[in-house]
């Protein structure tokens, strides 16, 4: 049996080679469809998003002009006035905080025989602790370490250490003891140029 084509022209089954050209034309069109709608609604958000930033630099503007505004307007010297009633105000809750009969407590149960309290003066630092300054009047410089000892041993007294030292007419020695103070009542404040207690 013969197998050889003996046609002038070759056959070419153009139905199938048009149907896949129509079929890559049509991802085409859908592709380019898809392409425009996406492109579209990009655009309309960015035209949005820009109007949200136009709309929310100008209210940041308006703040800031009402702020400028506002912060000329104050009062500087009733805002210094309002200040200094609430420092007066806190000092008074402080001295209420604080609780002179607990300190003296305290020094009952630790001076030694031979140290007399002269003066006692709460004072406060910059980071808000209480500071007590003590003036003794003591025999010796043993007392007055004795004394430090013990105040210490109590945890209610922290760092504390003799400021000054000298000895008197009368051969007694005077020192100024400074050191922290921590109260059972809580952050207990005393005003800086608060009163001075002589036992």
């Amino acid at each position: 049996m013969l197998r050889t084509d003996l046609s002038t022209r070759p056959f070419y089954n153009e139905r199938a080679v048009t149907l896949a050209l129509g079929v890559v034309a049509l991802l085409v069109l859908v592709c380019t469809v898809l392409n425009v709608t996406a492109l579209v609604a990009l655009s309309g958000r960015q035209s949005t998003v820009a109007a949200e930033a136009d709309e929310a630099e100008r209210t940041a503007r308006d703040l800031r002009q009402k702020a400028a505004t506002a912060r000329r307007s104050v009062d500087q010297a009733r805002l210094a006035a309002i200040a200094a009633a609430a420092h007066e105000a806190n000092a008074l809750i402080d001295r209420r905080v604080f609780s002179w009969t607990e300190l003296f407590n305290r020094f009952e149960a630790t001076l030694p025989a031979g140290v007399r309290i002269a003066a006692v003066r709460p004072s406060v630092d910059p980071d808000g602790r209480l500071i007590m300054t003590i003036a003794v009047v003591a025999r010796s410089v043993a007392d007055v370490d004795a004394f430090i000892e013990a105040l210490e041993g109590t945890h209610a007294f922290g760092d504390v250490l003799a400021r000054e030292e000298r000895f008197n007419d009368a051969g007694l020695l005077e020192a100024t003891l400074r050191g922290f103070y921590h109260s059972e009542r809580g952050s207990a404040r005393a005003e800086p140029a608060g009163p001075e207690a002589r036992p």
